[in-house]
């Protein structure tokens, strides 16, 4: 029987803009199981990036209901929010999100700082992170002495490195070149043969295809939710 890790009921989310309300999201049902690999895609205006946002425990929905791993965490303030961010989901973003003044292993053992865990076991556990992207020579270099591919390499290993229930992209490769492109993607596919749940916020249909469902979001509503049968591995 599959594991579920996430679902999501009747989420709505309105934004009050002066006196107009905006729907940005409209009604949205979703269910994702453990190990599944899905791209969210949808033109711009569409709701993917409050998607996203709701998805990541970023943002709280107007309506609805949000159950990620067992915990309703759609009512949640912010304080309890931050807390499932941190255990919960490992977020990669297209501007990668390094600190400057950290090196790659500082960058990656982040996230354990706010878990409490020892400076040791922090060190130890970015290490091994950063040895599973292939990373093992450097990890003293800072975020200006590594390649894009690199940074968004370092943005992966921090987003592993507490062992969360989903891993969520926004547009990971909209920074990169076409040939770095294709080594992040591959890595996203490696991430996800060892079991991990993947989801990908994209506008662009050649990464979307790397995913095993696509999910089109349009004006706040699911436009179509299958399966890829054209994936790019």
């Amino acid at each position: 029987m599959n594991q579920e890790v996430i679902r999501i009921k009747g989420i709505k989310k309105i934004y009050k803009v002066g006196n107009q309300e905006v729907r940005a999201l409209n009604g949205i049902d979703i269910r994702i199981n453990k190990n599944e690999y899905v791209a969210i895609m949808g033109p711009s205006g569409s709701g993917k990036s409050t998607m996203m946002n709701i998805l990541g425990c970023l943002d709280s929905p107007s309506e609805g209901e949000y159950i990620l791993n067992g915990t309703d965490v759609s009512k949640m303030d912010d304080n309890d929010l931050a807390v499932i961010r941190n255990k919960e989901i490992g977020f990669i973003f297209q501007s990668f999100n390094l600190l400057p003044r950290y090196t790659a292993l500082d960058n990656v053992a982040l996230p354990l700082i706010y878990s409490g865990e020892s400076r040791e076991n922090r060190e130890e556990r970015a290490r091994v992170a950063l040895e599973n992207v292939d990373l093992h020579d450097r990890m003293h270099h800072k975020p200006n002495e590594l390649s894009g591919g690199q940074r968004q390499r370092v943005a992966v290993a921090r987003a592993l490195v507490n062992k969360p229930s989903i891993i969520l992209a926004d547009e990971p490769t909209g920074n990169l070149d076409t040939k770095t492109s294709i080594d992040i993607m591959k890595l996203f596919e490696e991430i996800h043969e060892k079991g991990n749940t993947v989801i990908l916020v994209t506008h662009e249909e050649d990464i979307a295809k790397h995913a095993k469902r696509i999910i089109r979001l349009r004006d706040g509503l699911i436009e179509s939710d299958h399966t890829n049968d054209h994936q790019i591995i």
